[in-house]
């Protein structure tokens, strides 16, 4: 089910990936770049440093739950979060199945002052240099969605652009494949792509062939203190959660509480970590 509902992004990514391209002139593509110097070696500077470095996202919908937020403003939810002391924010961009939007991004980056990563089915260059014009400091790059020449490429026109890639994986597999493309920042992301279930046992497979100079961020299924405490003792340096923040009533207070309740022994799980 999940092989086929992935094509379908994929191909939907492509799509309105080729449409947004073709409305934009390459010389207003590149004014938009040069308005914006991102900063991907903070986004990577920011989950190596102690404590609890959480990456909270702002999305709408997802495809297991359906819609998530009816009143959904990502640039309040972002300044939000920025005020309960998230590391990043993530924005989701896709518009079939998240209902995203390049706006949104546009939107947080105008509200936040942290690094800002784009979360989409990225698949051309071109979303790479859109990510750049609208603010993006780093962006997420799926191993499941690319094979490895167009995965290899990608993180390398991410750098070049000074954006950080984040490489997601699900499999020991797709791990080896990240790391042959020159991943340094590894996102492992827990739910199953042949069930759409999480399936949290991976976090503590994979993280034995992350070694300690790649950055290492747990994606889905997070809802704990305990969680979060477990993760961090293992290795993991950052935490992307969502729909943990995105059911709340006022996701800031949400994520504000979440760092309450695991900080004082994440603050020396970290130390140790330096």
């Amino acid at each position: 089910m999940l092989a086929d509902l992935l094509a379908a992004m994929v191909a939907s990514a492509k799509k309105s990936a080729d449409e947004r391209e073709r409305l934009i002139a390459p010389a207003e593509l590149d004014r938009q770049m040069a308005a914006h110097q991102p900063n991907g070696q903070r986004f990577r500077e920011t989950l190596k440093t102690p404590g609890i470095r959480i990456i909270a996202e702002c999305k709408r919908r997802s495809p297991s739950r359906g819609v998530l937020r009816q009143s959904f403003d990502p640039a309040a939810i972002a300044a939000g979060y920025q005020r309960a002391g998230a590391a990043a924010i993530s924005v989701l961009t896709e518009p079939s199945f998240f209902d995203g939007s390049i706006e949104h991004l546009r939107a947080v980056r105008a509200a936040v002052a942290v690094p800002v990563l784009r979360k989409d089915f990225i698949v051309r260059p071109f979303q790479v240099a859109e990510a750049r014009a609208a603010g993006a400091d780093a962006v997420l790059l799926i191993v499941a969605a690319l094979d490895d020449l167009k995965l290899m490429r990608l993180i390398e026109l991410a750098v070049s652009l000074g954006l950080a890639p984040l490489v997601e994986v699900h499999s020991r597999e797709e791990l080896t494949r990240a790391q042959q493309a020159g991943a340094d920042i590894i996102g492992v992301n827990s739910r199953n792509l042949k069930t759409l279930d999480v399936q949290t046992a991976i976090f503590e497979e994979l993280i034995l062939g992350i070694p300690n100079g790649t950055v290492a961020v747990a994606e889905s299924g997070l809802r704990t203190a305990d969680d979060l405490r477990q993760l961090r003792a293992i290795g993991y340096d950052g935490f992307l959660i969502g729909e943990r923040f995105m059911t709340e009533r006022d996701p800031g207070s949400a994520l504000e509480a979440l760092r309450s309740a695991a900080g004082a022994e994440l603050e020396e799980i970290g130390r140790a970590h330096v």
